[in-house]
C-alpha cells in the first residue's frame, strides 16, 4: 500500500476514534440515545404510589378490595392536579410468579394491574411499571442462576403483554433495588433481565439502575447496557440518619433518633445522638453534625451522577428520593426535599418523590379524606 493510501487509512481511523471520544465526553450526548433522551422528558416529575401493587402487609394480602381502594381515579387526578407528569407504579411480582412456569402470568391479576396502568395513562399521565419484590426474591438473584433464568422469563412475558400499550407513556422497570451486593454480578443479571425485556417489548424504553439498593455511588460504577433505548436511575435518601431517622427497618439504630435536624450542626446532632444507648450509633449521629450535610452537600452528589451520565451519553432519573416523616421536623423536611429536588433539576435529572400517601407521602389519608402536605408541594416546586 502507498504512503499516500495508509495515510488516508490513518485519518479516518483517527476521525472514528475522535468521533467515539467526543460521544463518551457527551459531544454529541444526545446522538446515542434520541429516543430514550425524548422519552425522558416525560420523566421529570414523578410521585411514587407505594403500597397499592407492593408493600402490602395485610393479612388478606393483595384482594381485589384493596387494589380497588387503595389508590382511586380521585387520587390520580389529585396527582395530575398537583403538576406531576408520572407516577412509578411499584408491582410486586411475586403474587403472579408461577415457580417452574412464570410466564404464565394469571390474567385475572394482570387485569387487576391493567386497570391502575390504564386509569393513570387516562389521566394524561405517564406511568412506570417498577418491578417491586420482597428482599427475599432479589436474595436467589444473588446466587441462583436458574432462578435468573425464570426471572427473565416472567419479564419476557409480562413486557410482552404491555408491548401494545402506548411506548410512549409506559416505561418498563428491571428491578427495584437491587440487593445484590456483587456489582459484577449484578451487571451480568441486568443484562439478561433487560434483554428478556427487550424481547418481549421492543419498542418500549427500559429503566436500569446499579447494584446494592441503586444508590448514586453504586450509578457511577454501572456501566451501559447494550440498548441504545434504557433510561438509567439511582435513588437518594443521604443522610439516611435525617430522612430515615426512626423508622424500623434499615439499620437498627435508626429505630432510636428523633429530632435528627436538617440542615445539620454539630450542636444539635450531639443532641439527637444522646438517644442511641451505643457509643458506636451516638458517634455515626455526631458525624453527620459535622459533616455539614446541607444544599451545596446535596448539590455535589447530584452533580456526580449527572457527570457520569454525561459522559456516556444516556437520561438519567432520580426515581426516589424522601423523608420518612412521623419523627422529622416539618420544615426540615420541606428543606431537604427543595433543595435535593432543585439540585436535580439543576443537574437535568428528572425526579420521582417516595410516596404518595405512605410514611413519606405528599398527602395524608384519615377517616376517608385526603390532605396534601402543602409545604412539601411547595418545596417540590408544585401547587
Amino acid at each position: 500500500m502507498s504512503r499516500v493510501k495508509l495515510r488516508v487509512v490513518f485519518l479516518l481511523l483517527l476521525a472514528l476514534a475522535a468521533g467515539c471520544a467526543a460521544a463518551q465526553t457527551g459531544g454529541a450526548a444526545t446522538s446515542k440515545a434520541p429516543l430514550a433522551f425524548a422519552r425522558a422528558e416525560k420523566l421529570k416529575r414523578g410521585i411514587n404510589a407505594s403500597e397499592w401493587f407492593a408493600q402490602v402487609y395485610d393479612k388478606r394480602g393483595y384482594t381485589p378490595e384493596h387494589f380497588q381502594a387503595r389508590t382511586t381515579a380521585e387520587d390520580i387526578a389529585l396527582i395530575k392536579s398537583m403538576g406531576f407528569d408520572h407516577v412509578r407504579l411499584s408491582v410486586n411480582p411475586q403474587p403472579m410468579f408461577t415457580a417452574r412456569e412464570p410466564n404464565k402470568i394469571p390474567a385475572e391479576y394482570l387485569g387487576y394491574l391493567d386497570a391502575a396502568v390504564k386509569m393513570i395513562l387516562d389521566h394524561g399521565l405517564a406511568v412506570v411499571i417498577d418491578l417491586h419484590p420482597e428482599s427475599d426474591f432479589k436474595a436467589r438473584l444473588a446466587n441462583d442462576d436458574e432462578f435468573v433464568e425464570q426471572f427473565a422469563d416472567f419479564w419476557r412475558a409480562l413486557a410482552e403483554h404491555y408491548s401494545t400499550w402506548d411506548a410512549d407513556r409506559v416505561f418498563l422497570e428491571v428491578l427495584n433495588e437491587p440487593e445484590l451486593t456483587d456489582r459484577y454480578r449484578w451487571l451480568g443479571v441486568q443484562m439478561k433481565l433487560a434483554a428478556a425485556i427487550r424481547q418481549g417489548a421492543p419498542a418500549h424504553t427500559i429503566i436500569a439502575a446499579g447494584a446494592r439498593w441503586s444508590s448514586d455511588d453504586e450509578l457511577v460504577f454501572q456501566e451501559p447496557l447494550h440498548d441504545p433505548n434504557i433510561i438509567y436511575n439511582f435513588h437518594f435518601y443521604e443522610p439516611y440518619i435525617f430522612t430515615h431517622q426512626g423508622a424500623t427497618w434499615g439499620a437498627y439504630y435508626w429505630h432510636w433518633l428523633r429530632g435528627v435536624r436538617y440542615p445539620s450542626t454539630a450542636e444539635s446532632a450531639e443532641r439527637a445522638a444522646a438517644l442511641a444507648p451505643s457509643e458506636v450509633d451516638r458517634l455515626q449521629v455526631i458525624r453527620y453534625g459535622r459533616e455539614r450535610w446541607d444544599a451545596a452537600r446535596i448539590e455535589s452528589e447530584m452533580k456526580q451522577a449527572a457527570e457520569w451520565a454525561r459522559r456516556r451519553g444516556v437520561p438519567l432519573v432520580c426515581n426516589e428520593f424522601g423523608v420518612y416523616r412521623e419523627y422529622s421536623d416539618p420544615q426540615d423536611r420541606a428543606a431537604w426535599l427543595h433543595d435535593v429536588r432543585t439540585a436535580l433539576e439543576r443537574n437535568g435529572i428528572g425526579w420521582a418523590m417516595w410516596d404518595y400517601s405512605g410514611s413519606f407521602g405528599v398527602v395524608t389519608k384519615k377517616d376517608g379524606k385526603t390532605a396534601a402536605d402543602e409545604g412539601v408541594l411547595r418545596a417540590l416546586g408544585l401547587k
